[in-house]
């Protein structure tokens, strides 16, 4: 399995919810975020089977609308 990191910009995309949330729920421990190292502020990176994982969903499973 390839590991796909997501910076919080995409990773708020793909779940549909505004940068300044996800950063929020990130800080809480709501939401599976790994930190970088930063001097002046945090800087988060998401991996997407981690937020498929979060909301239950398989990352194999065609997208809605897909080709079956």
């Amino acid at each position: 399995m390839q590991l796909e990191w997501l910076t919080a910009q995409e990773a708020a995309e793909y779940l549909k919810i505004r940068p300044r949330t996800l950063l929020l729920w990130a800080r809480q421990g709501k939401i599976p975020a790994h930190k970088l190292s930063g001097i002046q502020r945090r800087i988060y990176r998401f991996l997407r089977h981690e937020l498929d994982l979060m909301l239950g969903v398989s990352s194999a499973e065609p997208a809605e609308g897909g080709s079956k």
